[in-house]
């Protein structure tokens, strides 16, 4: 096996998933968030963000003009040979995605301002390493859009605040954010470790399932009452008022130090895109989160 042409096709197939097909667990969400909905203009929304969706599909065409920051998670095993390539070959792809799927040019120098034009540039795409047992690699792909980015929040609570302080450092930040992360969101909410630890956390949550319940009952509690209060905020749809602001939170967590309290929320908009594949030791892959036809 070709190892970086392997990684390079798939991550390619994965960006063009990503932004043209929302995941199951997304699409359903919306579904049942239009069923559950009881103002007219979020319903409209709701209506609005469906047919897009669908049309998405349909021509194989970004849903999102913003087809976002790309962040990509990798899981590699730790027998694989070559994983020496992999950063070249994710570079590679999100220059080529850019000309074929095709991607907005999204990558800007912070100091000269200037456009790389093809979504790579110093640190990105960002890429998060994990090594576990085994040979194959799993690759997710997390176009982060910059309405919702500009909104996630990072605070240092007091340590005896605890859960309470948490549940309002929720509620306050979906407040300030309003209608800018283009609701109904998703939410990844994590505490502890520190303060670059926590929103990291906060991030990955994103790519829970919307499905899949935290397999801690405690943390799956907490994950409800936080969905019910943040919907009792009436921000709605796309901030046009109504019962479903938020479509699922999804929390996550590290130790702390006793004397701090690190607290993150990263939004994802209501266009989740996620993809997820999965590349065995033969060459052959496994797509996790979309069929491919």
């Amino acid at each position: 096996m070709n190892l970086k042409k392997t990684i390079e096709d798939v991550t390619v197939n994965l960006l063009r998933l990503a932004v043209t097909e929302l995941p199951k667990d997304v699409k359903e969400a919306l579904k049942q968030a239009y069923h559950h909905e009881t103002s007219q203009a979020g319903k409209t929304q709701l209506q609005a963000i469906l047919d897009n969706i669908e049309l998405a599909e349909k021509t194989s065409t970004p849903m999102c003009q913003d087809t976002g920051t790309i962040i990509f998670y990798i899981t590699a095993g730790a027998d694989v040979k070559g994983l020496d390539k992999v950063e070249k070959a994710l570079y590679d792809a999100t220059r080529r995605a850019t000309t074929e799927v095709p991607l907005r040019p999204n990558a800007v120098d912070p100091f000269n301002r200037k456009n790389t034009g093809d979504n790579t540039g110093r640190n990105i795409p960002y890429i998060n390493w994990e090594i576990k047992p085994g040979n194959g690699i799993e690759i997710t792909v997390l176009p982060k859009g910059g309405g919702s980015e500009n909104v996630c929040a990072m605070g240092m609570l007091s340590p005896g605040e605890g859960i309470r302080g948490l549940k309002k450092f929720v509620i306050d930040t979906v407040v300030k954010a309003g209608s800018k992360p283009c609701p109904p969101n998703i939410l990844g909410v994590a505490v502890g470790g520190g303060a670059d630890i926590a929103m990291k956390l906060a991030k990955k949550a994103l790519l829970r399932p919307l499905d899949k319940p935290n397999v801690n009952p405690e943390l799956a509690k907490l994950e409800e009452d936080l969905l019910e209060a943040v919907n009792q905020t009436g921000i709605g749809p796309m901030g046009l008022g109504g019962k479903i602001t938020v479509l699922g939170v999804n929390l996550d967590y590290a130790v702390r130090h006793p004397a701090s309290f690190p607290a993150a929320v990263a939004f994802n908009c209501w266009a989740a895109r996620r993809a997820s594949a999965r590349i065995n030791s033969d060459g052959s892959t496994e797509y996790l989160t979309h069929e491919v036809r």
